[in-house]
């Protein structure tokens, strides 16, 4: 006799993978909008309207993905986002420092990069339905 629960266990599933493309394609779009238009990469991943709907769609969906592969995928474009947040403060406080200035644009243009590559990583991942590295909570 076929178990339907395991059919709708799947197609919820399959659902929730086709969200976390969609929250991929989000940031994507706000990092090619900062490389394309007057923004940085990362002041645009973090203060665009996709980015931040991204980072929603995150939080409401991440009980739903606890215990399955995706949740790495999740817990990595949450950490992105945080971390890019937390590189754009570190350079508003090298800014007050006027010797600081040179190293915080370095940083922010070091942060775009990290940011593309996240997203781009995590993405190819998600498209081979592989989890992403999670830190231990050791």
């Amino acid at each position: 006799m076929p178990d339907h629960r395991t059919d709708i266990v799947t197609a919820d599933l399959d659902g929730l993978v086709t969200l976390a493309h969609i929250i991929y394609a989000l940031h994507a779009f706000a990092v090619v909008t900062g490389v394309l238009g007057s923004a940085t990469i990362i002041g645009s991943f973090v203060a665009s309207l996709p980015s931040i709907l991204a980072v929603v769609l995150n939080y409401m969906k991440r009980g739903a993905v606890r215990g399955t592969w995706l949740e790495s995928h999740f817990r990595w474009q949450i950490r992105t986002f945080w971390f890019a947040l937390l590189w754009i403060l570190v350079a508003a406080a090298m800014v007050v420092t006027l010797i600081g200035i040179p190293f915080a644009f370095v940083l922010l243009a070091g942060a775009g990069l990290w940011i593309a590559y996240r997203v781009i990583r995590g993405w190819l991942n998600l498209l081979d339905r592989s989890t992403m590295p999670m830190p231990s909570d050791a």
